[in-house]
């Protein structure tokens, strides 16, 4: 009544006022549609993931702030393996958002975004894997150019393979540090963050400036319970570095299954390379005789080093071969040399696909979507993602 005496005289002041009154009652009712999975079962309250959130005891107020947080949350997904983006998605209990990426006829790329990002914390899973590394890179640049365009809050590149990784240094004079030249073209873009998965060299981190930080996340983590469920030797298992580079990486898997209760030896191989991608000679530091190894590497590419490191293996007496390496690029000859092999298994994750051709029994491939999910949502509410780096007893099933 006092509103409508003081605007009396100004009936257009009266309905605007009440247009204002009536949508803010509207949002208010929507907000409470939020699905109530988020609340049970997802992500928010009793995770499934076991990080904070809410759970039943909290108070209203805390729940709405969640729903409000969990609105702002967009996940888009490149080309370049929408397979894993939608196993995340559904992991967040949410869906990819709508985006149009097409090829003109000249080979340009075209991106549309479909859905109003202003204000949003965005996610982007594209990784810079084969095929087309270089068209996977441009599509990445150009759809963080565009997110940022649009006005995006924040845009967070998900690169579970970063490519050009292998070329982190210069080794040899006129030649590019091709990794971080990649890291500069997207913080030129906008980029805010970069979640990878194994990078070939940790230091990469480094080439990303003060304000745009590089998550470095575990992939063994995932292959660690799938090895301790097969029934390796308990007192007679190897975990073999393939060069001295990788031995740091061969001590964490170690000690992941220490940290499981399982108790292994350390081993590596010294090589020394006739020219990129072939081996003139490789000496074994270690013993392997009668024992199950398991070689530990971030990538297989041609598989050359792998599969002459398994035959070195097999020579010097070792009952059983593994390997793990978190991307499989399968490039050239790889996938005849190691069905050709000593390998009883080839384990690798999912950051890259595998197409169907390159597909067989020796070869079996685990899902990191749910480590990717966590950090995810770590990222999002603001909550610690040390504990991704730590290891669980949970089973992993092949993918």
């Amino acid at each position: 009544v006092r509103l409508a005496f003081f605007t009396s005289f100004r009936p257009q002041t009266f309905l605007l006022i009440m247009k204002r009154q009536f949508f803010s009652l509207f949002r208010t009712w929507h907000s409470r549609l939020i699905p109530t999975a988020l609340l049970s079962g997802g992500l928010i309250g009793t995770s499934a993931y076991g990080m904070s959130g809410t759970n039943e005891n909290s108070g209203p107020a805390e729940k709405e702030r969640l729903r409000s947080r969990w609105r702002k949350m967009k996940v888009f997904s490149g080309t370049a393996n929408e397979p894993l983006a939608k196993e995340i998605a559904a992991r967040l209990n949410t869906s990819l958002s709508k985006i149009s990426i097409k090829s003109f006829a000249d080979g340009e790329i075209g991106i549309q975004i479909d859905e109003n990002v202003r204000g949003k914390d965005v996610f982007l899973v594209q990784p810079t894997c084969p095929p087309g590394v270089n068209d996977n890179l441009m599509e990445l640049i150009l759809l963080i150019s565009t997110l940022r365009r649009a006005s995006a809050r924040s845009i967070t590149a998900v690169m579970p393979y970063y490519g050009y990784a292998r070329q982190d240094r210069k080794m040899q004079s006129r030649v590019p540090i091709s990794a971080a030249d990649v890291a500069k073209l997207l913080e030129a873009m906008g980029v805010d963050r970069v979640v990878a998965v194994d990078l070939h060299c940790g230091q990469i981190q480094g080439f990303f400036g003060p304000r745009t930080p590089c998550d470095n996340l575990d992939g063994s983590v995932v292959a660690l319970p799938y090895f301790k469920e097969m029934d390796l030797l308990e007192d007679r298992t190897v975990i073999v570095s393939p060069d001295a580079g990788g031995v740091y990486r061969a001590k964490r898997f170690r000690d992941g299954l220490k940290a499981m209760g399982f108790d292994a030896g350390l081993a590596m191989f010294v090589k020394q390379r006739q020219r990129a991608g072939e081996i003139a000679e490789m000496d074994l530091v270690g013993d392997v005789k009668g024992c199950d190894v398991i070689i530990v590497d971030d990538m297989i590419d041609t598989a050359g080093t792998l599969c002459k490191a398994g035959a070195e293996l097999k020579k010097r007496g070792a009952r059983r071969i593994f390997a793990f390496a978190t991307h499989g690029l399968f490039s050239g000859p790889a996938i005849q040399r190691i069905a050709d092999s000593e390998f009883e298994k080839v384990v690798v994750c999912n950051t890259i696909p595998v197409p169907q051709n390159k597909k067989i029994d020796k070869i079996e491939t685990l899902s990191i979507a749910d480590l990717l999910a966590k950090a995810i949502y770590s990222i999002h509410f603001k909550t610690s993602i040390s504990e991704l780096f730590e290891i669980h007893n949970g089973s992993i099933k092949p993918h």
